[in-house]
């Protein structure tokens, strides 16, 4: 008579955990799909929503009413501030740009520009600080779109732009980190590619001035700190450098190589690429600068990585935290694209 052989007492065990493990994931990524399709279902209604439908004039207490990316261009430069919580950063920003713009100005009469700060809901007196800057300098030539809540900075962003005037479009902090005075390096990169750009290659050939154009060329110019990489890592703790090189790679991975520095607030788009890039962007917070990156390349729009003076500006709000919800947001990009549910407009 044979011997008959026990079961082994861990299979049930191992079957269970097997289960929980299973059920986790699939848990996990039914959690990750359906966020994504909201997003994309937000997407789809806010794309042609016309709610912010004017600026305060805060001299002539008249409603100004909201231009449109889709409109023709009235100016040729716009710059993009959004701004959380600057009350005590902001105004130093502004008198630098407002500076800049002025002298521009007052030197080439076809120079014309409008500021337009975006108010992500603060909750201090960043509106106050922004209105009297307004009054001072007219609403023309700076505006203030206040959103109401904490959207993100990334919602800010798409909102000034689509409601901006410019050919050309400049997107800067309001922490000042970055000089106004580097933005003449994107502009000339845009313009050297514009050039390559033109179909008409007579036109290129009589002239140097390709500005009755430029709003239909697509191009994009970042300005990127990857210079400065060294330095930052030898005065940042180990902790930041550690995940600061996870996140790099994890950018990679979602949008691939060509730009070493995804996240430098200091970008310039054409009016044509703004117009395609900002009416697709889905994410409203930490990544929407990785997003931008990916839709360049899906859209074939033209990527350039310009170095750009930095410093760094106490009061920051990037938090050890924050780099959770962006790793959170990549994934969200990966799936979203990737699976084909946010669709890309063209």
């Amino acid at each position: 008579m044979g011997w008959l052989s026990l079961p082994d007492p861990h299979i049930p065990l191992l079957i269970a955990l097997s289960s929980i493990v299973l059920v986790l994931s699939l848990s996990i990524a039914a959690f990750f799909l359906e966020i994504v399709r909201k997003i994309g279902c937000k997407h789809s209604l806010e794309r042609t929503d016309a709610s912010d439908s004017f600026f305060e004039d805060p001299n002539s207490l008249k409603k100004v009413p909201c231009p449109s990316i889709f409109d023709n261009a009235e100016k040729y430069l716009s710059l993009i501030v959004p701004a959380y919580n600057e009350e005590h950063r902001l105004p130093a920003a502004l008198v630098e740009m407002m500076s800049y713009l002025q002298k521009r100005a007052a030197a080439d009469k076809s120079f014309t520009y409008e500021v337009l700060i975006v108010d992500d809901g603060s909750t201090d007196k960043t509106s106050k600080v922004a209105f009297d800057f307004v009054r001072k300098y007219k609403i023309d030539n700076m505006r203030l779109l206040l959103l109401g809540r904490n959207h993100g900075k990334g919602e800010a962003i798409r909102k000034g732009m689509l409601h901006s005037r410019g050919e050309l479009l400049l997107m800067l902090d309001a922490d000042g980190a970055t000089k106004v005075t580097d933005l003449e390096k994107l502009e000339s990169q845009v313009y050297a590619t514009a050039k390559n750009k033109i179909d008409d290659k007579s036109l290129a050939e009589s002239s140097n001035d390709i500005r009755p154009k430029l709003s239909d060329i697509e191009v994009s110019v970042f300005g990127s700190r990857a210079h400065l990489e060294k330095q930052a890592l030898a005065t940042r703790k180990w902790y930041r450098n550690f995940l600061m090189k996870g996140f790099h790679l994890v950018v990679l991975f979602t949008a691939g190589p060509g730009i070493r520095d995804t996240q430098c607030g200091f970008k310039m788009f054409t009016r044509a690429a703004a117009k395609k890039l900002f009416t697709n962007i889905r994410l409203k917070r930490w990544c929407f600068d990785v997003e931008i990156v990916y839709l360049c390349k899906r859209l074939n729009i033209p990527m350039i990585e310009v170095s750009v003076n930095w410093t760094e500006i106490p009061g920051s709000k990037v938090r050890l935290t924050s780099i959770a919800h962006m790793l959170f947001e990549l994934t969200l990009i990966r799936l979203g694209y990737g699976l084909g549910i946010w669709k890309i407009y063209t």
